[in-house]
Parts: structure tokens; sequence; C-alpha cells
């Protein structure tokens, strides 16, 4: 690790590392993309080659071992989140872990224990969503009072996808909604509320052939408010998040998915009058590994504790227990 950059290695060539990650920290200042892994060295060297990498390796046992990386990446399938990270601590490197952290909270408990063991090195679940500037615009509207007392938030967020081979699919795995971009509305309810939900209920439909929920409708009480929130894997694509207030509102356009190439929007309303707040073109994959470098470098907290990780899926496996029962959990 040199004074102004992080060499960065990257677990595995799933999608969303080599479409959005991998590209997106290639624009930063304090990000260095040196090494990709994949089972196997042929598509880690394609990967590479692809995206200007330098160095691959056929395992990620050998990525773990290169002492030219500073910090990985892990956007493996779920199930494989805690177990990869867990070694990459252990090889003495930070750690960007994909969201969920892994596929129980308890699971997840063992990642943030490794981390207390390793205080020297970072670790963070990629909840790109929140280092946006539309998100960081929200949570300042609210925490001044830009809507007065804040009330309920309304989530939707649904996309369509029917491949059994799609690894969203395969229930051993992690797949489902819930765990994919279920994970989005608890976060934010969380993250704007700043505190945890006091019990959920929720609504839970399953696929026949995958055994993945496909469709899922829950209201978090945080005693002071609500949030709901409906996902789906197999509805028309679509995702908005509404914030209401007792004076005012916030809506966001595109809260999750926000494009790289184009200025997002929002509207807050207060007093009978509509402001649109346009931000800039951004790349929130870029803004997450700057921060998450800058952590690094300068030896500071990640913007998000790891503990966060553990929280958000405490409150999934809540409105699973409730779909279940039919009843309300407290957490």
């Amino acid at each position: 690790m040199s004074d102004n950059t992080v060499r960065w290695g990257i677990l595995s060539t799933a999608k969303i590392g080599t479409e959005k990650v991998i590209p997106a920290m290639q624009q930063g200042e304090l990000s260095r993309i040196t090494a990709i892994a994949s089972r196997d060295a042929d598509r880690a060297r394609a990967a590479a080659d692809a995206l200007g990498i330098p160095n691959s390796h056929g395992s990620y046992e050998d990525l773990l071992a290169d002492p030219e990386i500073d910090a990985i990446y892990n956007p493996l399938p779920n199930h494989l989140h805690v177990s990869l990270s867990i070694q990459a601590l252990e090889a003495g490197k930070h750690v960007l872990c994909e969201k969920p952290i892994g596929l129980t909270s308890q699971e997840g408990q063992q990642l943030v224990d490794a981390g207390a063991a390793h205080p020297e090195l970072k670790l963070m679940e990629a909840f790109m969503y929140r280092h946006h500037p539309q998100w960081q615009r929200a949570r300042q509207i609210i925490s001044e009072g830009g809507v007065g007392e804040l009330r309920t938030i309304q989530t939707a967020f649904a996309y369509y996808n029917d491949d059994g081979q799609n690894i969203r699919n395969i229930a051993d795995i992690g797949g489902g909604g819930m765990m994919d971009i279920g994970c989005y509305a608890i976060s934010l309810a969380r993250f704007l509320f700043d505190a945890e939900p006091d019990r959920v209920v929720g609504i839970v439909e399953y696929d026949e052939t995958f055994g993945t929920d496909r469709l899922a409708s829950a209201m978090l009480d945080f005693g002071r408010g609500t949030s709901t929130f409906t996902c789906s894997t197999q509805l028309s694509p679509y995702q908005r998040v509404n914030i209401f207030g007792t004076t005012g509102r916030v809506e966001i356009e595109i809260p999750f998915n926000a494009p790289p190439d184009r200025p997002c929007l929002m509207w807050h309303e207060t007093g009978g009058e509509i402001e649109q707040i346009e931000f800039p073109v951004c790349d929130q994959y870029t803004i997450q590994g700057e921060l998450m470098s800058r952590a690094i470098l300068d030896d500071t907290p990640v913007p998000t504790p790891i503990t966060d990780a553990v929280a958000n899926m405490q409150v999934i496996e809540a409105v699973f227990e409730s779909g279940r029962s039919g009843g309300w959990v407290t957490l």
C-alpha cells in the first residue's frame, strides 16, 4: 500500500463486480484494482484482460496469499460471503463484502467477531446506495426537520427473473427477493429513522419451483413511525421510495440502482411547494470504493460499521418468521 492508493483484489468474476463495481472503482483516485480471482484460471485471465487488471489468480486462496493485495472486494454468492471474508481477514486483507452479509444473522456475527479479532483491518458491508449524494441529502433533510417529524416510509423494489440457473433463484445459496432487494428497503428505513424497529409483520410468497421468496410485503414499526415495503423477483421492474413527515415529504426517483451516466432526481415537498433536486452525474460504486480506501489509508472508521449488517439481517429474519407465523414478531 502506497501513501495514496489501496491495492484491491476481487474475489470472483461475478457480474456485479465485472460490470459495475470494478469499472467504477477504477475511476477512483484511491482505489487500484490489482488482481482478480476465479476458480477457473482462464476465466480470471479473460476478465483481467477485459478490464485492464494486471494480475489474475486461478483460486481465491492464491489471491488472498498475494502480498501485492491490501484489500479485497467479495461479490461471491451469499453463502460464501462470511467464510471467504473471514479467510481474507486472516490473510491480513481489509474487506468490502457484498450485501447481504450472510445467510443468517448468526453467521454474520461470526464475521463481526472475526473483524474484532483484527482491529487493524477495515471491514464493511457494500450497501452502495447509502453513499450516493441523494441519500445523504435525504437524511440531511430529515435530520434538519425538512419533513417535520418522520412518520412513514414507503418502498417498492422489483424486477422479473424466472431463470432457474440464476443464483438469485437458488434457495440453498441465499437466493430470493428479501436477500437480494428487500434488504435495501430494510436498510434505508433503519438508516433514516436512525433506529432499529421494535417489531415487524410480513407476508411472504414462495416460488413453487425454486423455493425462493418471490413476493414479500412487510411493515416495520419503529414506535414513532412505520416503514412499509414490497419487493419481488417476479414483477414488472420498478423502484421508488417515498418518505413522509408531518409537514413534508421526499420522493426519490431511482433510489437503489442510481444510474452512473445521468443526473438523479429527488423531490422535496414542504409548505405546499415542491422543489426538484437534481444531483450531478456520479457513480455510487466509485464513491463507496473511495470512502473505503480513504478509511484504510487514514486508519479511520468505515462509513458503516459491520455491526449494522447483522442488525439488518435480524430484521430480514423477523420478516420471514412473521411470514410463517402470520403475526407480529418483536425484535
